[in-house]
């Protein structure tokens, strides 16, 4: 069965800028092909599944939200959300994992209003 060639993982958007006293907009996109494995290519071979299995967000190193994607998203997983107990100039890190082992870590500092 074809598999796509191994793509090196693409910088994540990670963007957080403060809304209030303590309190940040985050807005994050985990860049990835994401294959359900329900396709089929031109010749009509399936397509494997390819896609982030799990992801982990930081604040100064204390993990504030963490998930498990599947085959079911969408090309490009985003997320947007407020973030309490944030301020200007706190480190925010994301980490993924891929079905096929690939990680990806990105960083970005809170940014004030």
């Amino acid at each position: 069965m074809p598999m796509k060639p191994e793509a090196k993982p693409r910088a994540s958007l990670l963007r957080a800028r403060m809304k209030g006293r303590d309190q940040a907009q985050v807005l994050l996109r985990m860049r990835h092909e994401m294959e359900s494995g329900e396709r089929r290519d031109a010749q009509g071979r399936e397509i494997p599944a390819w896609f982030i299995a799990e992801f982990k967000l930081q604040l100064n190193d204390q993990t504030v939200l963490s998930g498990q994607l599947g085959p079911g998203m969408g090309k490009d997983p985003q997320l947007e959300f407020i973030l309490r107990g944030a301020k200007a100039g706190d480190r925010l890190q994301l980490d993924w994992t891929d079905n096929r082992g690939a990680q990806r870590s990105d960083n970005t500092t809170v940014q004030p209003a």
